[in-house]
């Protein structure tokens, strides 16, 4: 015959629901299981965090309105999560996001014109209008040193 076991946590734990509880200690997090320690992971570690919470839910162990007591997580966090559990399994977790950049419209001769404008004293907005294309395209164009202003501009700016 089956033994029930008692949900006896120690002290200064957090309850999930009545089997599963979570402690913080030393830097780390452990999941509980009546005493029993089940998963473990580093304080910072929002990943396994994650992970692990989106298991518990997909498995049927807590439900979600569980976690969002438990850990005061946005409840379209839990789901967005649980998602990418049930889609990718537990590797969708640690996959590298690669970040896709926009192809540049400051090329060759547009690049060379806005040089010779900002150059020749003319602001970022007035080149912008001119060539048609984005302030912040400039603005950026600037910050990454593809674009030089002209001294009097930027001390200008500067006061």
């Amino acid at each position: 015959m089956p033994q029930l076991q008692l949900p006896l946590y120690p002290a200064g734990v957090t309850e999930i629901d009545n089997r599963i509880a979570v402690q913080k200690e030393g830097g780390s997090v452990y999941y509980l299981h009546g005493h029993l320690p089940v998963f473990q992971h580093e304080e910072q570690d929002v990943r396994s965090f994650r992970k692990f919470t989106s298991q518990l839910i997909v498995n049927g162990t807590v439900k979600p309105k569980e976690i969002v007591q438990a850990f005061g997580v946005p409840p379209i966090t839990v789901k967005r999560y649980v998602k990418v559990f049930r889609e990718q399994g537990s590797g969708g977790f640690y996959q590298r996001k690669t970040r896709h950049s926009s192809a540049s419209v400051l090329k060759g001769e547009v690049l060379e014109q806005a040089q010779q404008l900002l150059a020749a004293g003319r602001s970022v907005p007035e080149v912008a209008r001119e060539l048609r294309v984005l302030g912040n395209t400039l603005h950026k164009a600037i910050r990454a040193g593809r674009l030089r202003v002209s001294q009097k501009k930027a001390s200008r700016r500067r006061r």
